[in-house]
């Protein structure tokens, strides 16, 4: 909502009359928290804001002048202007394209003119850079300074034939006098023609004088008048020169302010379509987030606590009974059975999977997939891991307590519903990892035993009135992921770390909820799977060590 006032001084005219705004605008902060709505206040000439209108009489958090401010449209988001000030820029974008054009109208009002102009000025001072009249005040580039060196030649000849005017005009008055003092009947209102006066009174030497200095007289007037048409047309050489100059500077100087400004964290190098960040770029950004979040995790230390295993936590045998009256039990039933026995099938035949990444025992398959031009491929790991049991495998990876120290990308875990034993709803948020946008996920989680030494822990994503999707800055992800591990051990013999080998089938579909490039999320997956399944399986069998096995 927008509140909109006019105010008057005591002494100000009608015309002075200053528009005042306010109202919420969201406001892109920066890359942790993305688009924040911040109340904004346009009053005096500035415009200022504030995280709201509560704390708007506490001080501003920034503000801006708008006597030289530039107001740009979006070139796709009809909810989007940007404002800037020299360096300084401000990210906005309004409820609705109608309240955007009323801030941007009320903002353009505020500008005031100058000799130099912007973009958004042009068609007022008929576009870019206003005409100077003073050439002094131009500047000397290329064929310019060849104008400006002719110029000064001819400048220098003027003031020759100023020296040569001021002599002939001197001894033609001299002549003019001898012949007043001769012939003092002539009047002084009386045109005197000094050649014939010379040659009345029979002075030849005068009268050749005067026919010399008069020659001379008439052919510097020409020279000069001349010289004066030329200085001329070098002049308007030279303006335009520097009108085509002056339009170059502009140009690159605007090109260079939006060099530096795209070179500064926005909104524009995010994800989406027509982010104006290359792939190469983008997922060399992503690739350095992941390392830094495997670098704090190798960092941590965990406190005793931390390791100890609580035998009462492990995954029960059976499905827990009150898991069976719970009103998602049909669906988590139907997706956990489906998981499971797809996630031991085959990789071969016509189902498409490709394999992308091999490394001892583990092999990781892929196929292609998109869903409206988003990235949805699912991925299969195959693996193996000696030393510990399904029902070991599945209980780090389902219950809570251990996530933080396995998951490196997990900002955020909450226990929406516990359900039961063996199912529990969570909502997580990510790590925000730039230029991608922050994401989040709700979804509900089952652990339970199958036949054949196996457990299988099922996630998959599901809805809550508390927990709405894309409602701040998160965007939610859609999951269905399936961890299926099967035991064996040599027949005849007790299971013991030493012979146990557990086969594990990672089964992922992902959906990213928000577009990202297509191959950098494929290159992403193809590093980070194969990374996290061993990194996860290595957690387990260090915390599983020195501890009994249990089947």
């Amino acid at each position: 909502m927008i509140d909109e006032n006019t105010t008057l001084s005591d002494n100000s005219d009608v015309d002075d009359v200053k528009p005042e705004l306010r109202g919420y605008l969201s406001k892109w902060t920066n890359y942790i928290h993305g688009w924040q709505d911040r109340f904004i206040v346009l009053k005096d000439s500035t415009l200022s804001y504030y995280k709201s209108e509560v704390e708007s009489n506490l001080g501003c958090r920034g503000a801006l002048c708008l006597k030289k401010v530039k107001v740009k449209p979006h070139e796709f988001d009809d909810c989007r202007f940007d404002v800037s000030v020299n360096d300084c820029v401000w990210y906005l974008r309004a409820a609705n394209p109608e309240e955007k054009q009323q801030w941007i109208d009320i903002l353009e009002s505020f500008k005031v003119e100058s000799g130099y102009g912007t973009s958004s000025d042009s068609s007022s001072n008929g576009g870019g850079l206003r005409r100077h009249d003073s050439v002094t005040s131009l500047q000397s580039t290329g064929s310019h300074g060849r104008t400006s060196r002719r110029l000064a030649e001819k400048i220098a000849e003027l003031e020759t034939f100023n020296d040569l005017l001021g002599k002939q005009a001197l001894q033609l008055q001299q002549y003019f006098d001898t012949c007043a003092s001769k012939f003092p009947q002539i009047s002084d209102e009386e045109a005197i023609d000094a050649l014939k006066l010379a040659e009345i009174a029979h002075d030849k030497s005068l009268a050749d004088e005067v026919r010399a200095t008069s020659a001379s007289f008439r052919a510097t007037c020409s020279a000069t008048v001349v010289n004066i048409q030329h200085c001329v047309e070098l002049l308007k050489r030279r303006e335009k020169q520097a009108r085509k100059a002056e339009e170059l500077y502009a140009a690159l100087k605007t090109q260079l302010n939006e060099a530096r400004l795209a070179s500064k964290p926005g909104p524009d190098h995010e994800e989406g379509p027509h982010s104006t960040l290359p792939d190469d770029e983008f997922y060399d950004a992503v690739e350095t987030g992941f390392d830094k979040m495997e670098e704090e995790r190798c960092a941590r230390v965990c406190s005793p606590a931390e390791v100890t295993r609580d035998e009462v936590e492990l995954p029960p045998r059976a499905i827990d009974n009150r898991l069976t009256v719970h009103p998602l039990w049909p669906e988590i039933d139907r997706i956990s059975t489906e998981q499971i026995q797809a996630a031991f099938e085959g990789v071969g035949g016509e189902i498409g999977w490709q394999l992308f990444a091999e490394e001892g025992d583990m092999r990781m398959y892929r196929r292609e997939m998109e869903v409206d031009g988003m990235v949805t491929d699912p991925l299969k790991a195959m693996h193996k891991v000696r030393g510990v049991s399904a029902r070991e495998m599945c209980h780090y990876f389902f219950n809570p307590r251990y996530r933080y120290e396995w998951e490196t990308t997990l900002e955020t875990m909450t226990i929406v519903d516990a359900v039961s034993s063996d199912t529990i709803v969570f909502h997580q948020t990510f790590k925000r990892i730039w230029p991608a946008s922050q994401r989040d996920a709700l979804f509900w989680s089952h652990v339970r035993a199958a036949p054949q030494h196996t457990y299988a822990v099922t996630n998959h994503s599901t809805t809550d009135a508390q927990y709405p999707a894309n409602t701040g800055a998160c965007i939610r992800l859609f999951v269905t992921v399936c961890l299926a591990c099967r035991s064996t051990y040599p027949e005849n013999e007790a299971p013991t770390r030493d012979n146990i080998t557990t086969s594990i089938a990672y089964c992922s579909t992902v959906n990213p909820g928000g577009w990202a490039p297509a191959g950098v999320l494929r290159a992403v997956y193809k590093r980070e799977y194969p990374k996290f399944l061993k990194r996860f399986t290595n957690y387990v069998v260090e915390q599983c060590r020195d501890k009994p096995l249990v089947i």
